[in-house]
């Protein structure tokens, strides 16, 4: 089968000496447990934790050589003789620390989520990780309520999107920070109820702007997948009582909150990070993507495609991974 093989730790962006290469003759995977499920994939979702893993820099490790993965969706092609829940022909959704960039893959069925018939499979193998972070951390962590205001950083990004989506259905009012004119326009198109295009406009001028046009006091919720300078200004903007949702730093500075600021401000600081649910809270993370799944059947939520590639390319160069351009998934 194809699969992309990282064999060394490095810059997957380099078109000189990638650390990933495209294999034509890789073995497909055997159903290892009675309970294993092997999928042929549709469609898998590049995150920037992936990213993270080739260059050696994630906090999860892998043994080299190994096929880089995440988020995948695709059709059940072999069951083992103990599986209940699936059966070949099945559409399934799931996420898998390696393994996803290839032609096939196998899972535990307690690890796979049925996709509904009238739903994208290729959208529906960039859900379970952007928009699962984003309901988990929104809907679980901080009890998002229509009373409230979020202001989401990098919105215009994979969690980004799915958090502004989610914060509307909440009945959220919604601002959103990013960069650049054509994701300003996608995130008014979502019905955002304000939008600061960072290129262009002082943050924290603009929403105080926009807080006062409305009559609110401050931000509730900060969804912070970005880190950096951005995280700290924003956090001049924060309500007493405020809560702080630190997702990732795609600024790749982590920024530093004092203890005593939040002390006085009474603020409640959640680090999140969704992978670690599977260990912990399985059945939490579970009734989270089923509700998202069907939430996708109803038309509720989109997942935006950036760039749909054939396969992906050795290098990864093309799919412009460093550059901040995104706007969605890739």
């Amino acid at each position: 089968m194809e699969a992309l093989l990282c064999k060394r730790l490095g810059d997957p962006t380099s078109s000189s000496e990638p650390p990933i290469e495209l294999t034509q003759n890789h073995p497909i995977p055997k159903l290892d447990s009675p309970t294993a499920v092997r999928i042929k994939i549709k469609a898998t979702s590049l995150t920037f934790a992936t990213y993270l893993k080739i260059l050696g820099k994630y906090q999860e490790k892998h043994p080299l050589p190994f096929i880089p993965g995440s988020d995948y969706a695709g059709t059940v092609d072999a069951v083992g003789p103990s599986v209940t829940k699936f059966k070949v022909g099945d559409y399934v959704c799931a996420v898998s620390p390696i393994g996803s960039f290839a032609s096939f893959i196998v899972q535990d069925q307690s690890r796979l989520f049925e996709v509904p018939k009238g739903c994208d499979l290729v959208a529906a193998a960039g859900l379970p990780v952007a928009f699962g972070t984003s309901h988990l951390a929104l809907v679980h962590r901080a009890n998002l309520t229509s009373s409230q205001v979020l202001l989401v950083l990098g919105a215009a990004g994979g969690v980004g999107l799915a958090a502004v989506q989610i914060g509307k259905i909440c009945g959220a009012v919604v601002i959103a920070a990013l960069l650049g004119d054509e994701k300003v326009q996608l995130l008014k198109s979502l019905g955002v109820d304000h939008v600061v295009d960072l290129m262009n406009q002082d943050v924290t001028t603009s929403i105080k702007e926009f807080l006062k046009s409305r009559n609110l006091k401050g931000v509730d919720v900060l969804y912070d997948p970005v880190g950096g300078n951005l995280a700290k200004e924003t956090r001049k903007l924060l309500n007493w009582g405020a809560q702080i949702l630190v997702i990732g730093f795609a600024s790749s500075e982590i920024p530093f909150i004092p203890a005593n600021i939040i002390l006085v401000k009474n603020w409640t600081v959640h680090g999140f990070y969704c992978g670690s649910y599977r260990i912990h809270q399985p059945a939490v993370l579970e009734d989270s993507v089923r509700e998202l799944l069907s939430w996708m059947e109803k038309g509720l939520i989109t997942v935006h495609i950036f760039i749909l590639t054939a396969y992906p390319r050795p290098t990864l160069h093309s799919l412009q991974l460093k550059i901040e351009k995104q706007l969605g998934k890739l």
